[in-house]
């Protein structure tokens, strides 16, 4: 159960495992995490699907271990997981990658993936105990990509501190501070939070945003207060002065504005989360291309969440309807949830994406990148229903 002490997945390092089939990720793993995390065999292929572990490891924090399938997996099968080690790649905030028997062509292929990507990587000889002539691997693994990798062997656990150190040595910077508020609030700030209790929050429990940005509010010591909808005049009339944030659910933005205190600003938590985990400015310029669309335009509507369609789903339901009703039925509106993502952008004149609080940045800025490598407008769905109700200009982040 994931309480406000919690440090959600998305918010979490994400260290991944990368080598060849039987070249020990299961067991270093195990060994650095200090018990089992993932399955060990000496049957090749036996890690199918990443293998997401949460973990509290000293000096790195709160961070997530990926398990990843061999990625010289072969037949139809191993085709597909090879295509979901590329995907949890995406998610990737640092890479180990494991260098095991004699052609290393595939471990230096990945490691040029990464440097590509400008993602950290450690490279790592696995089974150092089982080595011959492990200095003679390590001359070869360094001329090869130009790094001294590092020698570690899961069974006597050398190197395991090495690899911490490597790990905390290349953990971004500002990876602990990441602020969903920014400079909008301080400490003593009145802050109002509008949250619509509809049927997509779940029973007894509020959504994940609204969690993590209650929490961020508590830390700075702001006022806080909430409220449903139907109920923003009674709590605005409670107050003894006008709240100097008030931070809504996108899809009541035009409720809201039009009836908060002229001094209030007003956000969203989806607009908070883009910022957050997207580039904001991008989905701001994005949103400009919303007004070119016309019935015979394409959209991509990507969600993260992979939870049952809802009726008046705001990604599913109200945008697409919101869309059709300016632009025709006929406009055509694509929708993928999870890490379903289209490696070809392309064909579609503009993407929206969720406020993506269930990933982390790292993958949220991959589908950003794909987006602007390929030339591809793309939003987010507040700042889209702020652009269609003509509030955007009028919206703080």
């Amino acid at each position: 159960m994931t309480t406000l002490n919690d440090t959600p997945s998305a918010n979490r390092l994400h260290i991944g495992f990368y080598g060849k089939r039987n070249a020990g990720k299961s067991s270093l793993i195990n060994a650095f995490a200090g018990h089992e995390v993932s399955i060990v065999s000496e049957v090749a292929g036996t890690t199918t699907d990443p293998v997401n572990k949460a973990m509290e490891i000293h000096g790195l924090g709160a961070c997530v271990l990926i398990d990843t399938a061999g990625f010289d997996d072969i037949g139809e099968l191993g085709k597909i997981r090879v295509k979901k080690t590329e995907k949890a790649a995406e998610k990737t905030d640092i890479a180990v990658i494991l260098f095991s028997g004699d052609d290393i062509t595939l471990e230096c292929r990945w490691y040029e993936f990464f440097k590509d990507r400008k993602i950290p990587v450690v490279p790592v000889v696995s089974k150092a105990d089982m080595l011959i002539n492990g200095a003679a691997y390590v001359f070869k693994v360094r001329n090869k990509i130009g790094v001294r990798p590092l020698q570690v062997s899961a069974v006597d656990r050398s190197g395991l501190d090495e690899l911490k150190d490597e790990l905390i040595r290349l953990m971004p910077t500002d990876f602990d501070t990441p602020t969903i508020t920014g400079r909008l609030c301080s400490e003593g700030d009145s802050v109002l939070l509008v949250m619509p209790q509809d049927i997509q929050a779940p029973k007894g429990r509020l959504i994940l945003p609204q969690v993590q940005t209650i929490r961020e509010l508590l830390d700075k010591k702001c006022l806080v207060s909430c409220c449903t909808t139907d109920k923003l005049t009674d709590a605005l009339g409670s107050l003894s002065k006008a709240p100097k944030l008030i931070i809504t659910d996108s899809q009541v933005f035009p409720f809201v504005y039009e009836n908060k205190p002229a001094e209030s600003m007003l956000t969203s938590f989806s607009v908070l989360f883009a910022g957050l985990k997207g580039d904001l400015s991008y989905y701001i310029e994005g949103a400009k291309a919303i007004d070119s669309l016309s019935e015979n335009s394409r959209v991509l509507i990507a969600e993260c969440c992979t939870h049952a369609p809802l009726s008046e789903d705001i990604g599913r339901e109200k945008i697409p309807r919101m869309l059709r009703k300016r632009f025709g039925e006929k406009l055509r509106i694509d929708m993928v949830s999870g890490t379903d993502f289209p490696a070809d952008l392309t064909g579609y004149d503009l993407v929206i994406q969720c406020g993506g609080c269930m990933f982390n940045r790292k993958y949220i800025m991959s589908r950003t990148d794909r987006a602007k490598s390929q030339k591809v407008p793309m939003t987010n769905y507040g700042v889209t229903i702020a652009h269609l109700t003509g509030i955007l200009d009028k919206i703080n982040y």
